[in-house]
């Protein structure tokens, strides 16, 4: 890997805002929909799980979980490849792991063999492409950011509407091993998305400049001083609250409405109308958040982002007709929008581009123990009490409380910085005014000696009683 740049210092390279910048983030907009959408997409597949190995639905939801454990449990494993190799490598290598993890699927004669294949490998590969897609995205923007992160966002519903209807199809013309392998096969498509990423090169200047140094200091494959940033452990704490509840809406919705006596096709048609609004959520929300007298409360924006979701599952509880869940389901396609194209552009802010490799792993380690507990003790409640409005409740409390622990963590705990001078002509001409003020008399007749023995000669030849006569003087 010799001939590989590996992008260490990124913080020396001005973002673009624009240009290839453009092929990231679409590149980042088609990982994104991968890794959020496939663990949903291949519930497609179970009913023929199901039949094929002879085991319950409770065995093949296994899959969707271990996908997910792997896309945030390997936060940091995923930070120290980054750090150690780049961006670009790591995603390419993701993308083979997690093609060939669905290939070898299509050819398993158990489901464990499943669970380790489509599962934990697949689930790995998906990683190693997600979280360095996002590190890429934040530097290469950086006054268009909010709107970055908002249309990459975009991708998770987008895809999720495509890959649905086209693993049904694949089901039905090929049945699962077949759509396994050609799903495999599009997963490719994510080593296409890691070729794009292309690290940013300083100017030519710089690098003569750094030529000269004759040894960088080493980066550090994972960065545990940003728990000594106070915004950095409030944004864990609250982001590790909000999943616990984020997610457990959209699983049981269709459950809840068929409950309630509606067809199965106008059931599953909720998560549609959910998704739809989502699409268009994330980049307004984008756009929002990037105007320059919003940015500045950008986590204040993110925190009423989860109180609005928090609220919306509090009035869901109380939705007894399938028109009280389209209603459910518009709000919660709003508020989740807003809290996806959001979560990782405070982040970004938060801790800066130095940082953010190593922060997002650790984030994302944190939202995974929860995602673990969540969904599975949502059901545990639903098995004991039979009634889907405590379901609601609870998760709403849980992502209203994450919504009070951001805000007034970082209105109370986190002081407010100083500011600085932003360019290098103001820092130069404030210090040769501290300089000039600095001055003693003493200096300043230093500065100038041929004048100071003009001066003395002067008196002596007065003292003697001599008379000067100088051109300039004499009339």
């Amino acid at each position: 890997m010799g001939a590989v740049v590996i992008d260490d210092n990124p913080s020396k390279v001005k973002a673009p805002d624009g240009g290839w910048g453009w092929a990231v983030l679409f590149g980042c907009f088609v990982i994104t929909g991968f890794s959020y959408a496939f663990p949903k997409a291949v519930s497609v597949f179970f009913k023929e799980l199901i039949r094929e190995f002879g085991i319950g639905y409770s065995d093949t939801a296994w899959i969707s979980s271990i996908l997910l454990a792997m896309l945030y449990g390997t936060g940091p494993l995923c930070s120290i490849c980054v750090n150690r190799f780049g961006c670009r490598p790591v995603m390419m290598v993701g993308g083979l792991f997690a093609s060939l993890g669905m290939v070898c699927a299509s050819f398993c004669t158990s489901i464990i063999t499943i669970y380790l294949t489509a599962g934990v490998l697949t689930g790995l590969g998906l990683a190693l492409n997600f979280q360095p897609s996002l590190i890429m995205l934040n530097r290469y923007f950086d006054k268009r950011r909010p709107l970055a992160n908002g249309l990459a966002a975009a991708g998770s519903p987008v895809f999720l509407c495509c890959l649905s209807p086209l693993g049904q199809v694949l089901q039905y013309e090929f049945g699962w091993r077949g759509g396994f392998l050609i799903l495999g096969g599009l997963l490719l498509n994510c080593c296409a998305c890691g070729a794009l990423m292309r690290p940013l090169e300083p100017p030519k200047k710089e690098k003569e400049e750094t030529k000269e140094v004759e040894k960088p200091k080493r980066k550090k494959l994972l960065d545990f001083s940003v728990f000594k940033d106070r915004g950095f452990v409030i944004y864990t704490l609250a982001a590790s609250i909000m999943v616990l509840g984020l997610f457990v809406p959209p699983v049981f919705v269709v459950s809840y409405a068929k409950d309630i006596g509606v067809e199965d096709t106008k059931a599953a048609f909720l998560l549609t109308i959910l998704g739809f609004v989502d699409i268009f959520a994330r980049p307004t929300c984008g756009i929002i958040a990037g105007l320059k007298r919003v940015r500045p409360y950008c986590v204040y924006l993110f925190g009423f982002a989860m109180m609005f979701n928090g609220f919306t599952d509090l009035m869901g509880s109380m939705s007894n007709t399938y028109a009280g869940l389209v209603v459910f389901c518009i709000f919660f396609g709003i508020s989740y929008g807003m809290v996806g194209a959001l979560q990782f552009e405070v982040l970004m802010a938060i801790v800066g581009t130095q940082k953010f490799s190593s922060a997002i792993g650790l984030v994302l380690l944190a939202e995974a123990m929860a995602v673990l507990i969540g969904p599975p003790s949502a059901g545990k409640i639903l098995d004991a009490t039979g009634r889907y409005f405590f379901i609601f409740i609870i998760a709403g409390t849980e992502v209203v409380t994450s919504a009070l622990v951001l805000s007034l963590g970082n209105f109370f705990c986190i002081k407010k910085k100083p500011e600085e001078p932003h360019c290098k002509e103001e820092v130069t001409e404030i210090g040769e005014i501290n300089k000039l003020e600095d001055k003693t008399p003493q200096d300043e007749q230093a500065e100038f000696p041929e004048a100071e023995q003009f001066l003395k000669e002067e008196e002596e030849k007065e003292k003697n009683g001599e008379v000067v006569a100088n051109p300039e003087t004499c009339v």
